[in-house]
């Protein structure tokens, strides 16, 4: 059994570095040709489910993935992207300047950040590792979860065994997939933020936001 974990594709505010928590933006024009080109690269695996975040940017990454193998998505709430409380919809820059306290533990001390009216990555883990757990055990074959940046660190972290202070020593860039297999009891990394099917595109890869 395999989990294939996806970031979903490009948005204009990933491009402007804008915090984008519960705000429900769509993929912009790379992000739909990223989410297509990752549609075809995964046409050749033999897919069970498609799960994804009820926000569009994940869905209609899902939906190129699950196209291809006339499948049904399937929306799930427990892969919805981090409440980003008062930091959504602003900027890196005003967030770190109005928000400093917050801010610094969130780029230094992960685990223990708490923002404004927003959720804790312990939060994030509580309920989105049930849904993978849930698929083990309801799956033979490989099962995709198409969400977000945070809920893939996330989920990461917690499948190696580490806890949320590992948050930024792992990597995902738009439409990067990442894959565990599941055998003898336990998840083993076999790929991960691969993004080389992305190259037709020709485009600077963004930085980690």
């Amino acid at each position: 059994m395999k989990i294939i974990l996806v970031r979903h594709g490009e948005t204009e505010w990933n491009v402007a570095e804008v915090f984008r928590g519960r705000i429900d933006i769509e993929l912009n024009d790379v992000g739909l040709e990223q989410a297509e080109l990752l549609g075809e690269f995964l046409s050749g695996v033999v897919i069970e489910a498609v799960y994804t975040s009820p926000l569009k940017r994940a869905f209609q990454t899902a939906r190129s993935i699950a196209g291809y193998h006339k499948l049904e998505v399937k929306t799930s709430p427990a892969l919805i992207d981090l409440n980003l409380g008062d930091w959504q919809g602003l900027s890196r820059d005003i967030v770190a300047s109005k928000f400093k306290e917050s801010y610094d533990l969130w780029m230094n001390r992960p685990e223990q950040a708490v923002i404004p009216n927003g959720e804790t990555l312990a939060e994030v883990r509580k309920r989105a590792l049930p849904l993978v757990e849930e698929e083990t055990a309801g799956h033979k074959g490989t099962v995709v979860l198409s969400t977000h940046r945070v809920i893939c660190k996330v989920l990461t972290c917690a499948l190696l065994g580490l806890d949320d202070s590992h948050f930024w020593n792992i990597e995902y860039g738009n439409c990067g997939i990442t894959t565990f297999v599941y055998s003898n009891g336990r998840f083993i990394l076999t790929e991960h933020n691969n993004t080389s099917f992305l190259k037709p595109l020709q485009k600077e890869k963004l930085r980690d936001f």
